[in-house]
């Protein structure tokens, strides 16, 4: 199909497509409809060499410099690296190799998942870009979306079976992994309980785990694979291929950190309902992808959520004395619904509730 007679949105998104199609196609250069403006391209004399995220070894959670490590990266960078965190490498490539068969099928077996043929009971949920009808501008970029609540025995039986159980298997270690790492944060707020299963609503009841699926480009220099922002989570557990292409805005709200792939490692990041549960203590900060022009790259990012009717805000136990909130208490799936209402822009959405 020529690209001069190419109605972009009705193939990409109506038909199911996604940019992977785009770009099986032979495309010369970019569509208009995924050019960004120049503030929003990434700015090769602002990328800080001489920093990077802290990598952290987590092979023995009872040393308490880790706990530190995690507790400071959290406030300072909202992002770190774990190594040595137990789920063995050749699952994470067995994982990552699964989202692959995915998105490498024909049109006509993944539209099945297309999210708006299905009904709202569905719990895998294909699309492309981020808000596709409501962002001025498209990311390069396509998705599936597996759901589920936190130890639900049902979970996957709908998710398309070339990559179900890798998926499922994922989320179980993952779970196990992140009540570690909530116990460690929450008891860097002074609540020294850590965690328990009185704050699973709070924390975790609700989980996706996003396949994204980023086709090479012909000018990756005009578009991204993903637009600045912050995660609406309360933490993300981010999977890289070997391809990289992850930037984190540095601590002077200015520059960007590049966070290269490591074989086997994790990348977390703090999310914006651990920020506002944290009063402002933990940031979530701001990221964003690029795209490249000589390879297909994944990532597998699971967010953990509070669950959809929990009110979130800031946590008493977690504020010293005489502290006031610096945001107000919401609804999660309100933020959800106003997250999702635009197109990625920044940290603008907790920013709507400072008080």
């Amino acid at each position: 199909m020529p690209s001069e007679s190419l109605n972009v949105v009705e193939y990409v998104v109506d038909q199911g497509h996604g940019v992977r199609g785009l770009s099986n196609i032979g495309l010369k250069s970019v569509p208009t409809q995924y050019v960004q403006p120049l503030e929003e391209r990434l700015d090769a004399t602002k990328i800080v060499h001489d920093e990077s995220i802290p990598i952290i070894d987590v092979s023995n959670w009872d040393n308490p410099a880790v706990a530190d490590a995690i507790c400071a990266a959290s406030r300072k960078y909202g992002f770190f690296q774990i190594i040595n965190h137990e789920i063995p490498v050749d699952e994470l490539e067995k994982l990552q190799a699964a989202a692959h068969g995915f998105f490498e099928q024909p049109t006509e077996e993944k539209i099945k998942y297309k999210k708006d043929l299905l009904g709202k009971g569905s719990t895998a949920k294909m699309g492309t870009s981020f808000s596709p009808y409501k962002e001025k501008v498209m990311e390069w970029k396509d998705y599936l979306s597996l759901q589920c609540f936190s130890e639900d025995p049902t979970a996957g039986a709908d998710w398309p079976p070339i990559c179900r159980n890798e998926a499922l298997e994922y989320l179980k270690k993952v779970q196990g992994l992140v009540r570690k790492l909530y116990d460690v944060l929450l008891k860097g707020l002074n609540m020294m309980n850590g965690y328990d299963e009185s704050l699973e609503s709070v924390l975790m009841a609700w989980i996706a785990v996003n396949f994204n699926y980023y086709p090479y480009c012909p000018n990756p220099e005009l578009t991204v694979g993903v637009g600045r922002h912050s995660d609406g989570s309360a933490l993300t557990v981010l999977l890289q291929d070997d391809v990289g292409g992850l930037y984190v805005r540095a601590p002077d709200g200015e520059s960007w950190i590049h966070v290269p792939p490591m074989r086997g490692a994790l990348v977390i990041n703090i999310g914006d309902v651990l920020q506002l549960l944290s009063n402002g203590r933990y940031k979530s900060i701001e990221h964003k992808v690029v795209a490249n022009p000589w390879k297909n790259r994944v990532s597998i990012a699971m967010f953990i959520n509070p669950g959809p009717n929990q009110v979130v805000g800031p946590l008493r136990e977690a504020m010293e004395d005489g502290e006031k909130p610096l945001y107000r208490e919401i609804g999660f799936m309100e933020y959800m619904k106003y997250f999702f209402s635009k197109g990625h822009d920044g940290k603008a959405t907790i920013e709507w509730l400072k008080i």
